[in-house]
């Protein structure tokens, strides 16, 4: 008898896709509709509209949730109360029990699974979009996060995507100022990989290796005896949510904010590597001594690996805006894609630039934006850029930049979180101290053949 759960009764099958059209279709169908019929006639979604697809859409096990998230970052993609509710969603769907536990588990690591731990929770840690989270200990006495990936996975992430390039078509067909083509690609393409948990695995080795100089931030270790292409087995690592210390002292809040910029910059401006996902759930603050002194990196799902001229459009834009070279600037924006640049489209970008790359100019001790709510972060300007490219556009984001900009929005809010007040300045320039293509291109092929990721 075959498995219920067996790899070779999940592939995508049209029978499971069918299913999670019917589940996820009345909801993302109605959010289609009511974007239509609020850009076409004019008229308002009911009162509590949003509100209500952000708690049915809570609910669905699977991608559509991310898909949900990410949406939300996108500006004008959707109407705004609806872009406020999704933006909550944190990756938390009701679990599966310990039958669907048991299955899993036996058909990733044969039926003698139990055995190989010293003891495993019944109950999940965390349940996310995509899988399930249990505590458990090896038989050596290592405390163990074991990630569970949810049945049915590839057919629903094809499903719920097909659903997003409808919600993106209406949007393309409404309001064309910015061509969502190649967003959805990317989307797409992340998503997919979040399901292989070998190259999750692969991912955190990667991080391991980047950030090996970096004590402020902890990657957990993988365990491949006990992981397979559907069950991730890590170190546990013990720490407290960020949010806790929103109140402690100054000093400290500032030291989670470094830990949180070496994290992320660090590995993109030396590896071409960024993590895709910073919101509150993907990791905890460790302490020593009873301050915090660093952050645990804990998801490595999502991760954008860039080439290395893209990279060196980064920095390009950022020297270019810093010396008032505009040759530079357009330099940068078309290292990274734009086409078709006008005068009137510069002055569009370089909004949106100068917002993102304000703190990084400005030397002196700040926060990273005075007087705006960590949710808020950046909307005012994508409504600004947004509503100048209805004038100017239509322009064609390249795909790179969903991850950048989710990245950047999302360090934002945290710092804003943490009233973090530090020189952003000088971190960034000791990030790309030593910086150039060739040497990124270098220090990446190296990272990426011994994760085994090329």
């Amino acid at each position: 008898m075959t498995d219920p759960d067996s790899p070779d009764r999940e592939a995508n099958r049209l029978s499971a896709r069918a299913l999670r059209y019917a589940r996820v279709g009345t909801s993302v169908g109605g959010v289609a509709a009511r974007m239509a019929g609020t850009r076409l006639f004019g008229t308002g979604a009911k009162q509590g509209d949003a509100a209500a697809l952000a708690a049915a859409l809570g609910g669905l096990k699977g991608p559509i949730m991310k898909v949900a998230q990410l949406m939300a970052t996108i500006p004008d993609a959707l109407p705004p109360d609806y872009a406020k509710e999704l933006a909550t969603l944190q990756n938390q769907a009701p679990p599966m029990g310990w039958a669907f536990v048991k299955r899993r588990m036996m058909a990733e690591l044969g039926p003698d699974w139990q055995a190989r731990f010293l003891s495993f929770d019944k109950e999940p840690a965390a349940a996310a979009s995509l899988g399930q989270v249990h505590r458990a200990r090896a038989l050596d006495g290592t405390s163990l996060a074991v990630k569970l990936q949810y049945p049915d996975m590839q057919s629903a992430v094809e499903a719920d995507l097909k659903q997003l390039g409808l919600l993106l078509s209406i949007h393309r067909r409404m309001d064309p100022a910015i061509d969502t083509t190649d967003i959805a690609e990317e989307i797409g393409e992340r998503v997919r990989e979040e399901l292989d948990y070998k190259r999750e695995a692969a991912h955190a080795g990667l991080y391991a290796a980047m950030l090996a100089q970096a004590p402020q931030v902890r990657v957990p270790r993988v365990h491949p005896d006990l992981s397979t292409g559907r069950l991730l087995t890590l170190d546990w690592l013990e720490g407290r949510r960020l949010l806790d210390f929103v109140d402690h002292p100054l000093e400290e809040r500032n030291a989670i904010a470094r830990a949180m910029f070496a994290a992320w910059w660090q590995p993109f401006s030396r590896f071409g590597v960024i993590h895709g996902d910073p919101h509150l759930g993907n990791y905890t603050v460790f302490e020593e001594a009873g301050r915090p002194a660093g952050i645990n990196l804990l998801d490595y799902g999502c991760i954008r690996i860039f080439p290395p001229s893209f990279v060196g459009g980064v920095v390009d834009l950022y020297r270019g805006l810093q010396a008032g070279d505009e040759a530079r600037i357009v330099h940068a924006y078309e290292v990274w894609g734009f086409r078709g640049l006008s005068r009137a489209l510069i002055d569009v970008l370089n909004i949106w630039a100068r917002f993102i790359y304000g703190p990084l100019l400005d030397d002196r001790v700040r926060t990273i934006a005075d007087g705006v709510a960590p949710g808020d972060y950046g909307r005012r300007e994508a409504f600004t850029v947004h509503r100048a490219l209805k004038e100017q556009g239509p322009v064609r984001v390249p795909r790179e930049f969903v991850f950048m900009d989710r990245a950047a929005i999302g360090l934002g809010g945290v710092f804003l979180h943490l009233k973090a007040e530090l020189n952003f300045h000088a971190l960034f320039e000791e990030a790309i101290a030593d910086f150039s293509t060739e040497s990124v291109a270098a220090r990446q092929g190296a990272a990426l053949v011994e994760a085994g990721l090329r």
